[in-house]
């Protein structure tokens, strides 16, 4: 038995079957009290107004027409139901339908429920004595005691087909409520058997299974969708994964082997001024793969939110100021004019360093890309829950196709990669928008790229959530 219920389609089952016997017995069990209190209050309600027209026939009447009272009352009751015993103050008979004063009934004004005595042999009284009636006992004036009452032969009667009828329907609530599990738990498992299915061919290797959706809404469709949306981004950044070290070993095998066929060469010169250029060639290649390897760090911990505990309250527009003095230079030698178009005070709460690099990225691609004589312009302002920052060129642009293709690391529209780079400077962007509740918008300037990095924390925000960017 335990073994049995050890399933989870069993316990349903059960449950749901145990639920809906409890909730059916529940309503029948008050109707059936329901109905029987109405029908004793109905009977009471007969007793009492029969005593009472009785009483007021014996203060009109005297005992005489209480005697004929009781008799016609005897006589037009075809049933039999009625119960009427008038006694002297003795409680000898002197009319009515019963032989004598019942000995378990009250020999005072109140209800009292009994078997009926009745006179015959021993076979009768065995089987009028399981009759059972409810009586009211009254004192007339002079001593004489009245009995009214009524068989309950109907009521008991009546009980017993209601009490029938709750046990078929009981039966029958029984029998629906386990079909009911039945069928509920066949669905349940076989839905379930569906996710397990995908998961099993998932956990083989193919992570193009999906798992199946009913098209219902329900709560399973809900699950459903949302293991298919995290199976769908699980793919993603196990394609993504693979993108980057397919990138990482295409753009780091060129500058590890100039480094080895250098260090080579300089092993073999006897030459002090060969040897020189070949080392500080050699500690430049260093350079960039440290850089690389830098930003990929930068941009993985900004993910995962590590840069957090530095953010402080900042002015965005001080920080604008500081990246345009730095790149004033080499916009010049590029012929470029670099300026700040708009820039109004922003507080906000952030990592200056990471902020820093991140625009620094911005204006250094747009300065990179710009033609000579072109435009680079910065603008800042402050937003409802932060501020932004715009970094406009006048460069080539990057087509709406290729925007959001743009923000994952080693992703360079230049297939050839003999422009200096790495593809990590726009993720790096990303990250740190998202870190600060924020996002990195790519538009169009005509002609040239828009970027517009904006910044969702507020200054003086003590629990920052961290939200991630596109």
């Amino acid at each position: 038995m335990m073994k049995l219920l050890r399933h989870w389609t069993v316990r349903v089952v059960a449950v749901y079957a145990s639920l809906f016997v409890v909730s059916v017995l529940t309503l029948l069990g008050f109707v059936y009290g329901v109905t029987i209190g109405l029908i004793d209050r109905q009977l009471n309600d007969t007793i009492v107004t029969e005593i009472s027209s009785l009483s007021d026939g014996y203060r009109e009447h005297g005992l005489n027409g209480l005697i004929e009272q009781i008799n016609e009352r005897i006589a037009a009751d075809r049933v039999g139901s009625g119960i009427y015993l008038l006694t002297d103050g003795d409680f000898t008979r002197v009319a009515g339908n019963l032989p004598a004063w019942p000995s378990d009934a009250e020999r005072e004004g109140r209800w009292a429920t009994f078997r009926l005595p009745m006179a015959g042999s021993e076979e009768e009284q065995q089987t009028l004595d399981a009759v059972r009636a409810r009586a009211m006992s009254f004192l007339l004036t002079e001593g004489y005691h009245l009995l009214v009452g009524r068989t309950l032969v109907e009521r008991e009667s009546f009980e017993k087909l209601i009490f029938q009828a709750l046990l078929w329907a009981m039966a029958a609530a029984a029998f629906l409520a386990l079909v009911g599990g039945v069928v509920m738990g066949r669905d349940m498992r076989r839905r379930l058997e569906g996710i397990n299915r995908t998961t099993r061919q998932i956990i083989l290797g193919d992570l193009q299974q999906r798992v199946p959706v009913s098209g219902s809404g329900d709560e399973f469709d809900g699950l459903a969708k949302n293991l298919n949306a995290m199976l769908t981004q699980i793919d993603q950044l196990m394609r993504a994964g693979r993108e980057v070290t397919d990138n990482i070993a295409h753009d780091l095998r060129s500058p590890l082997t100039r480094l080895k066929t250098r260090l080579e060469v300089t092993l073999m010169s006897r030459d002090p001024p060969q040897m020189q250029g070949a080392l500080e060639k050699t500690v430049s290649e260093l350079d960039n793969v440290l850089h690389t390897f830098n930003a990929i760090l930068s941009i993985s911990q900004a993910e995962a939110g590590a840069g957090r505990q530095e953010m402080t309250d900042l002015d965005l527009a001080d920080l604008v100021t500081d990246i345009a003095d730095l790149y004033q230079a080499v916009a010049e030698d590029k012929a470029i004019a670099l300026s700040i178009e708009r820039s109004q005070p922003t507080r906000l709460r952030g990592n200056r360093h990471l902020l820093f690099q991140a625009l620094a990225n911005l204006v250094d691609n747009a300065i990179k890309y710009s033609p000579s004589g072109g435009r680079v312009t910065l603008a800042v302002a402050p937003q409802r829950d932060g501020g932004s920052v715009v970094v406009a060129d006048t460069g080539p642009g990057i087509p709406t196709e290729e925007r959001e293709h743009v923000l994952h690391r080693f992703v360079r529209l230049e297939q050839s990669r003999t422009t200096p780079g790495n593809g990590l400077g726009l993720s790096l962007v990303s990250a740190v928008a998202g870190l600060h509740n924020g996002s990195l918008i790519l538009g169009d300037n005509h002609p040239g790229l828009r970027a517009e990095l904006i910044l969702g924390l507020p200054a003086q925000e003590t629990a920052p959530k961290f939200v991630s960017g596109p």
